[in-house]
C-alpha cells in the first residue's frame, strides 16, 4: 500500500542522511553485557546486538521512501537514494564479515587445545599467531592470567582469540565511522543552495559514499 504525499524536499532528503548517519554511528556506543567467562567477546558484541537493528530501521526507512507516491525522482532525490542505499549495503557487509569473524572466535574457543607453557611476566610475550605481536607489563599479564582462567582458557589462547575480538571490533568502527560522515557530507550537499546534487557520468557529480564504495572496488582489484 502506497501513501500519497508530496515530493521530499532538499532539506527533508537532508535530513534522512544525516538520521541515518546518526544511526549507524550509534552502533560503535552500543554496550551490550558481557559475561566474565566471555569477557574476549567484549569488544564485538555491542556492535553485534545493535548492528542488525540498525540495518533493519534503516531498510524499512528506504521502503517507506521508495514505495510511496511519488518516488524521489529528481537529481536531489536519485543523489540521496543513491547515498542511502550505498550506506545500507555496506553497513550490511560489514556487519557480515563481523558476524564471520565472531564464528571464527567461538570455532577457536570451542576446539580443544594442547596444553600450553604458562604464562610468565619474565617472558614479557604469549606464543601466538603472526598477525598480532603484542608485548604485556606484568600487571597487563595478571590481568590476562585472571581473565583466561575465568574463560577457561590458556593465556596465549586467550590473548589470540581477545586480538582477533579487538581487530573485528576495530574494522566494524572504521567502516561506520566512514558510512557516518559520507552520510552526513552527502547530506550537506544537499542542504546547498546550488542544485550540485546530480547522478551522471562524471565521478565528481556521485554522492560521497558511491565514491568510497568505487574507490575500495578498484583497491580490491
Amino acid at each position: 500500500m502506497t501513501t500519497d504525499r508530496a515530493a521530499l524536499t532538499r532539506s527533508e532528503l537532508a535530513d534522512l542522511l544525516t538520521d541515518a548517519a546518526q544511526s549507524v554511528s550509534g552502533i560503535l556506543t552500543a554496550e551490550y553485557p558481557t559475561a566474565a567467562a566471555r569477557s574476549y567477546l567484549h569488544p564485538v558484541l555491542g556492535a553485534l546486538a545493535a548492528g542488525p537493528r540498525v540495518v533493519s530501521e534503516l531498510n524499512d526507512r528506504l521502503e517507506g521512501v521508495v514505495a510511496a507516491e511519488p518516488r524521489p525522482a529528481t537529481p536531489a532525490g536519485l543523489f540521496a537514494l543513491a547515498s542511502y542505499a550505498s550506506g545500507l549495503g555496506w553497513l550490511t557487509e560489514s556487519l557480515a564479515e563481523l558476524t564471520v569473524s565472531v564464528d571464527e572466535i567461538c570455532t577457536r574457543v570451542g576446539i580443544p587445545t594442547a596444553p600450553r607453557a604458562p604464562l610468565t611476566a619474565a617472558s614479557g610475550d604469549i606464543e601466538r599467531d603472526d598477525e598480532f605481536d603484542f608485548a604485556f607489563s606484568a600487571l597487563e599479564l595478571e590481568a590476562i592470567r585472571t581473565a583466561a582462567e575465568t574463560a577457561g582458557l590458556a593465556p596465549d589462547d586467550y590473548v589470540k582469540v581477545l586480538s582477533q575480538s579487538l581487530l573485528a571490533a576495530s574494522r566494524i568502527t572504521d567502516a561506520c565511522m566512514e558510512i557516518s560522515s559520507g552520510l552526513l557530507e552527502d547530506a550537506g550537499l544537499l542542504r546547498e543552495t546550488t542544485d550540485h546534487c546530480r547522478l551522471s557520468d562524471d565521478p565528481g557529480s556521485l554522492p560521497c559514499l558511491v565514491r568510497s564504495l568505487l574507490a575500495r572496488m578498484e583497491a580490491a582489484e
